[in-house]
């Protein structure tokens, strides 16, 4: 068996993500996942909605519910600025709204410079943690958007929208 060529296309199989930041934390979402980037605007208050839902945006036409990923990652509130931006994904078939304190840029990284985030890193609410990437200065903590809704919060959502 011949494993150089594995190995060959290991590490040149790139990742194209979009980066954005929560606090001090740098994030990174799959760019197929991503439907388009927005500047803030009104959102919708739903009653009775969890609480990690903000509400509910009118994107041309479309009603689709808005979580704030603050909340998501049980992160203190912040109010939100110029560089303050939804992130519309597609997940599952859903479309949803995640706000983000700001966008970066989109990267294209090797596969092979990431890795399985620490056992310390990883429980119950950071199951949707996939990998981090080594970057030459930092760290990318890499979403795995199907994974950040429980199946029940999974199940409220559908109920907002």
């Amino acid at each position: 068996m011949d494993t150089s060529v594995q190995t060959k296309n290991d590490s040149s199989e790139l990742l194209q993500l979009v980066s954005f930041k929560i606090g001090s934390e740098e994030f990174g979402v799959d760019i197929l996942n991503v439907q388009e980037i927005n500047k803030m605007t009104q959102i919708t208050k739903v009653p009775n909605s969890p609480v990690f839902v903000e509400g509910v945006i009118n994107l041309r036409g479309r009603v689709i519910p808005v979580i704030d990923f603050r909340t998501r990652l049980n992160m203190e509130k912040k109010e939100h600025d110029k560089d303050t931006r939804i992130i519309v994904v597609e997940i599952e078939t859903r479309t949803i709204g995640f706000i983000v304190d700001s966008v970066n840029e989109v990267l294209r990284i090797p596969v092979n410079i990431t890795e399985a985030p620490p056992s310390i890193a990883t429980g119950i609410d950071s199951d949707f943690i996939k990998s981090v990437g080594k970057l030459e200065d930092r760290l990318l903590i890499l979403i795995d958007l199907n994974k950040i809704l429980t199946e029940t919060e999974t199940e409220k959502l559908k109920a907002v929208a």
